[in-house]
């Protein structure tokens, strides 16, 4: 279970990280709304995983591409502005959460159910 320092970084990495992606020129990486859910650090601060979910993701192989690309500006501009004793080695990996649950919002929005009746006249 990792530390409340940890925890505390893990946080100011995700919010770094939403910035710094937002201005990465590559077209590669403009593909649709880009958000990161979660940052993983390890202890030591050597890697760290980057959950993103991209809402309206074109093609996810050129995605990998450009973020793989972007690693090195990413990682080097996180240890400008967090200032921490070992930068961490960026690993992206691509959540599906937020498709899924508009997936599940639109199926469910599309049932149609009748509204259950009171029963006012049986409690009598």
């Amino acid at each position: 279970m990792p530390s409340n320092h940890i925890n505390r970084i893990n946080e100011d990495i995700r919010l770094c990280m939403d910035k710094l992606l937002r201005e990465v020129k590559d077209p590669r990486l403009h593909q649709g709304l880009l958000s990161v859910t979660a940052c993983e650090a390890t202890g030591d601060l050597k890697y760290c995983k980057v959950y993103l979910s991209i809402l309206g993701l074109k093609d996810e192989k050129t995605m990998k591409q450009g973020l793989k690309s972007a690693s090195g500006w990413l990682r080097r501009e996180l240890g400008q502005r967090l200032r921490l004793r070992n930068t961490p080695e960026l690993t992206f990996i691509l959540d599906h959460s937020i498709e899924e649950g508009a997936h599940i919002n639109s199926i469910l929005a599309s049932l149609d159910i009748p509204p259950e009746e009171d029963d006012d006249n049986d409690a009598d």
